[in-house]
Order: C-alpha cells, then structure tokens, then sequence
C-alpha cells in the first residue's frame, strides 16, 4: 500500500478512534459516542457558541478567556464564560468523575483550547486529505482518492447558522478556497481519465463560487475533449456574463485564446 493510501487509511481509522465527531460544513452536529447531541441537550445558546469558537480555533494555540469574550460576545462576559464551559465540558463527558481535568479542554492559565488530537473534526479532516494529496509524491491514484475524501467531507459553508458572526467568517472563507482548490486539482487530474467526470467536478465547484476562471477554462477543455463544441462556447458565455456583471472584468486572456482555438475548430 503507497504511503498516500496508508495516510488516507490512517485519517479514516483516526475517526474511529475519536469519540466526539463534529460536523460543522454545511451544518452543525455533534455526536459522542455516535449518539447525537440534541439541540436541548446543549441548554444554553451561549454554550454552542463558545464550543463553536474553539471548534474554528482548534488547529491554533490557546486563546485568552478575554479575548475569546470579546470576540464572540462583544466583551468580557466572566460569568457567561464560565458557564458556557462548564456547559461544554458536561456535554463532552457528562459521567467524568468530580475535581478531575477535563479529557477534551486544554486549559493554560487564563487561556483554552479544544484537543485537537481527541476530537474528530470534519473541516480539519478536509484539510488532512488535501495536504495528503499535496505531498502524494507523483502517486496520482492517491492524490486523486485524497482529494476525492475531501470533496466528499465538504457538505457546504462553515458554520452556516454563524454566517453574520464575524469570528466565524474568516474560517468560512479560508475553507472555501482551500475547498475550490481541491475541485480544480482534482478536475484536472481527471481531465485526461474521464471527461465527464471533469465536467461534473467543475459544475459542482462553479456552483459554490462561480468567479474561479480556472475552473471555466477547465470545463471548456473537457467539452472540447469530449466533442462538443458548442458546450465549451457557451461555458466560456458563462464565464464572461459572471465576471462582467459580478465584478467589472473581462475573461483572462488565457481564456480568450483557449475561446479562439475553440472557435477555429
């Protein structure tokens, strides 16, 4: 087994082994011990929120209880704060035995963080199987099925039901390209195996952001591939009503020339 697959391997049993799964794209669900936590089980709003930040800050280094406060409630809410992790640690490990540290919460004299190497995260785990894909080392079969685990995992935006909070925007919008990444680079391994397959990649990730003239490009190709000329053309229409409506521009001019060689078929 390639060191790509092994890794891939290593990422699916790690899930297995974590007894908290979070699922944060395209929703919010989190299950201990495969059983899921009710939106009553969790009480107050205050608790998913602050669950929430650490979930977005998981890969960081602990954050200062005062600035987490003020990042997500506007100040330093002491009492709000102490409650919503005492919260957080009940419903992580509601039988844990009294005066003994917490299993999940890393905490550093004023400053907390979750164990990022105890709970199972579904945004981090699409970053794992991208940067798998990246250090694939020409195993394109990996790289491909890497990317393809990831594609997979990303069920939509981050944290939808925090779209207006400003702490979870950054996080949203980083995955989002890391995600379109992926959908490019995988559509254009595909490119020379199955056409369709690039065609179908590049419609599902146009549709997430369709600003990605790579991606446009990318379809025209594989309609030209695939013989049907008069698909391409109407993707690079497409491309060109986007980009001049949305935002002012005309197409690269990479894209007109692939156009050009188009039109002279």
């Amino acid at each position: 087994m390639s060191t790509c697959r092994e890794a891939i391997a290593a990422l699916k049993a790690y899930k297995d082994e974590c007894a908290i799964h979070v699922y944060t794209l395209g929703q919010f669900a989190v299950y201990r011990d495969g059983e899921l936590i009710s939106e009553k089980g969790w009480g107050r709003d205050k608790t998913i929120q602050l669950f929430q930040f650490l979930i977005s800050n998981i890969q960081r280094n602990g954050i200062h209880r005062e600035q987490i406060s003020d990042r997500i409630w506007g100040d330093d809410k002491t009492g709000d704060f102490k409650v919503a992790l005492h919260g957080i640690n009940k419903i992580l490990e509601p039988h844990r035995a009294p005066r003994t540290a917490p299993n999940y919460l890393i905490k550093q004299g004023h400053s907390y963080q979750l164990d990022s190497g105890k709970i199972w995260v579904d945004a981090s785990t699409v970053e794992k199987y991208i940067s798998v894909a990246t250090h694939s080392d020409g195993d394109i079969d990996g790289n491909i099925g890497a990317l393809e685990e990831a594609i997979i995992l990303y069920k939509g935006l981050f944290l939808p039901s925090r779209i207006y909070e400003d702490w979870s925007a950054v996080e949203r919008e980083r995955l989002q390209v890391i995600i379109m990444g992926a959908y490019l680079q995988l559509a254009e391994l595909l490119l020379p195996i199955n056409t369709m397959e690039t065609i179908r990649l590049t419609q599902n990730a146009l549709a997430i952001d369709p600003s990605w003239e790579d991606l446009y490009r990318l379809q025209m190709s594989a309609y030209i591939q695939n013989g049907n000329r008069p698909q391409a053309i109407k993707t690079y229409q497409k491309c060109k009503l986007i980009l001049e409506n949305d935002y002012g521009l005309e197409p690269l001019p990479e894209t007109r020339v692939l156009l050009n060689s188009i039109n002279a078929l």
